[in-house]
């Protein structure tokens, strides 16, 4: 057997890493930056530590802020469009997922002939034409990591990734003070998201000892961390901790790839919009019970990572300890557990099954095959 995994080629860490901005504009020869974030980035201030820094190097730079969350890949092609007109020399991204997944998806666009549309229908076509560097202000999405971009298909009411190596960012910087402030729905959602991304890749069939070895870091520092960065804001170490977690998830996706409970994720942010971790949250310890048996040893495994003082206990006992630790921090974290919450009917079931069931790059990755009954199943134990 043989595997791989692929990893931005250089990554900054630590409080104030930020200031590695400048010597990396210098060393990439960069007269013009194009920067991209969104309006909440911008309000919270985060902007303007960046921009501080750019001034200090006298470069030009380009501020793109017009992308709504969870963006469709025609407001992608948009911003885009926007960026055409500038003629920049490296990206930076300041933001969550959806800015760094545009912002990815702009350094194979640019200049190129095909669009978004085009990769959603062969994304191996896509070559990187500009450079990237990638900056996180949420504690969860892994963007930062990986070769992976998801946008929103309306007409298909779902969501869907494109995945090609020429997007992994070149540069990635990890500074906490970007999530100081962060509210703590979004510490709550973000977070999940980066459980769910080291569970799941651990608990893949294409799991392997490289990707292993991201999901068991990630999952330790996010296990025990997550609870203390939401309640207490000011734990910079804890805030620290779930940076790094998050980064190794998307590390670990790049090996493995995640599996049912992203599946089923997506048409629930493609049709309600559901904030994508809060999807992610509400289905984790659902998909897991029903991944229970075949997943058995893995959960196990990993609870021996997360929490050895479990080890003389049964395999079953620890792959039902990790899963209660999943419901358990979903509820500590006050994310909503019903999907009726965000207008969700059992009217939808054959939508939503019907699209779920559509995600096949992700579901081929989970070790017990979903029939369409059992995806309705799963949805029908959160409508209630």
């Amino acid at each position: 057997m043989s595997f791989q995994i692929k990893i931005p080629s250089c990554i900054y860490g630590g409080v104030g890493c930020i200031e590695n901005v400048k010597g990396i504009v210098e060393k990439e020869g960069a007269r013009r930056i194009i920067v991209f974030t969104d309006k909440g980035v911008r309000a919270a201030g985060l902007l303007d530590m960046l921009t501080s820094l750019l001034d200090k190097t006298k470069v030009e730079y380009q501020v793109f802020d017009d992308l709504t969350p969870e963006p469709a890949y025609q407001d992608v092609e948009r911003v885009v469009k926007e960026v055409e007109g500038y003629d920049g020399e490296l990206i930076i991204a300041l933001g969550g997922g959806s800015v760094m997944d545009a912002a990815k998806l702009c350094s194979v666009l640019k200049g190129a002939r095909y669009t978004v549309k085009d990769l959603l229908d062969e994304p191996s076509q896509a070559v990187k034409m500009v450079r990237t560097v990638m900056i996180p202000t949420t504690c969860g999405t892994g963007s930062e990591a990986t070769c992976n971009a998801i946008v929103a298909v309306p007409e298909e009411q779902s969501k869907k990734g494109i995945v090609n190596d020429n997007m992994i960012p070149d540069y990635v910087l990890l500074d906490a003070q970007m999530i100081r402030g962060l509210p703590k729905s979004i510490v709550a959602a973000t977070g999940v998201d980066a459980l769910a991304h080291v569970v799941e890749c651990f608990t893949s069939k294409k799991a392997t000892p490289f990707s292993d070895t991201y999901a068991a870091a990630g999952a330790k520092l996010i296990f025990h961390n997550i609870r203390e960065a939401y309640h207490n804001p000011d734990n910079m170490e804890a805030k620290n901790n779930m940076l790094l977690g998050a980064f190794y998830g998307g590390v670990a996706i790049t090996g493995s790839g995640t599996t049912a409970v992203h599946a089923l994720s997506y048409p629930l942010g493609g049709k309600y919009h559901i904030a994508h971790g809060v999807s992610n949250a509400i289905l984790f310890a659902h998909v897991m019970e029903f991944n229970m048996k075949a997943c058995e040893e893995r959960l196990a495994q990993l609870c021996d990572i997360v929490y050895p003082q479990k080890v003389e206990e049964s395999t079953n006992d620890k792959a039902r300890y990790i899963i209660g630790q999943i419901a358990g921090i979903v509820k500590d974290t006050g994310i909503p557990t019903d999907l009726s919450e965000f207008g969700v009917k059992r009217a939808d079931l054959d939508v939503l099954v019907d699209a779920g069931s559509k995600q096949q790059r992700l579901l081929v990755n989970n070790r017990k095959s979903l029939s369409l009954e059992d995806i309705r199943n799963i949805y029908l134990k959160v409508l209630k």
